[in-house]
C-alpha cells in the first residue's frame, strides 16, 4: 500500500478508537457485561490479561479498561481451546522458515478459518446468552467478520455503534486504496465520526 496509505490507515485506527472512548465516557457503565473478543477468561486472569494487552498499546483494550474501572464487568468470551487454535495457525504462519512452508500454513489457515470462525461465533453467543440476564447491559467488542448477531436470541435489543458493512467494505477495500480512493475516504470519515 505505501507507508503514506498505511500511515492514514493508521490515523483512521486510532481516530476510531478515539470515537469509541469519548462515546463510552458520555454514558454510565457500572454493572454493563463485557464481551471481548479472544478474551479466554474473566475475574482476575481477565483482568491480567487486559492490563498486558493495554501494555503493548491496544487503544481496543484500554477502552476495556477503563470501562472496568468504571464498574464494567468483563465476561470470558471465547473457548480457551478455539481461540489457542487459531493463534498457533497464525504463528505457524508467521514461524515458518521458507516461503513454500508460508504458504502450505496460509492455504491450512484459509481453509480452516471458516469453520474456526462459526465455532467461535457459536460459542460467543451461547455465553452472551447464558451470562446476560434480562435487564442487563451487555457490550461487545468483535472483530468484523464475526456474525453474533444473528445467533443471538431474537428477544435481544442489539445496537451496532458502527455499521458492521461498512466496516467491513473498509476492510475490503483498503488493499486496493489507488482504485477505491473516494470510497475508502468515505468510509474513514464515517468510521471517525461522532457516535450519536
Amino acid at each position: 500500500m505505501g507507508s503514506e496509505i498505511w500511515s492514514k490507515h493508521e490515523e483512521t485506527v486510532l481516530s476510531f478508537w478515539d470515537v469509541i472512548i469519548k462515546y463510552f465516557d458520555s454514558i454510565e457503565v457500572s454493572g454493563f457485561k463485557l464481551y471481548q473478543d479472544g478474551m479466554p477468561a474473566e475475574g482476575e486472569v481477565g483482568q491480567r490479561i487486559v492490563d498486558e494487552v493495554v501494555k503493548s498499546g491496544s487503544k481496543n483494550y484500554e477502552v476495556i479498561a477503563n470501562l472496568i474501572h468504571r464498574g464494567a464487568i468483563l465476561v470470558k468470551t471465547e473457548d480457551v481451546d478455539l481461540v489457542k487454535e487459531e493463534h498457533n495457525m497464525l504463528l505457524r504462519i508467521t514461524r515458518a522458515k521458507t516461503v513454500v512452508n508460508k504458504f502450505m500454513g496460509l492455504i491450512r489457515y484459509k481453509l480452516a478459518k471458516d469453520n474456526l470462525l462459526n465455532k467461535r461465533d457459536e460459542f460467543i453467543a451461547e455465553r452472551i446468552e447464558e451470562t446476560l440476564n434480562e435487564g442487563e447491559t451487555g457490550v461487545i467488542f468483535i472483530g468484523a467478520y464475526h456474525n453474533i448477531k444473528q445467533r443471538l436470541p431474537k428477544d435481544f435489543q442489539i445496537r451496532e455503534i458502527k455499521d458492521i458493512n461498512k466496516v467491513r467494505e473498509y476492510h475490503k477495500l483498503l488493499p486496493f486504496y489507488h482504485k477505491h480512493r473516494k470510497r475508502i475516504e468515505y468510509l474513514s470519515g464515517y468510521l471517525i465520526s461522532e457516535i450519536k
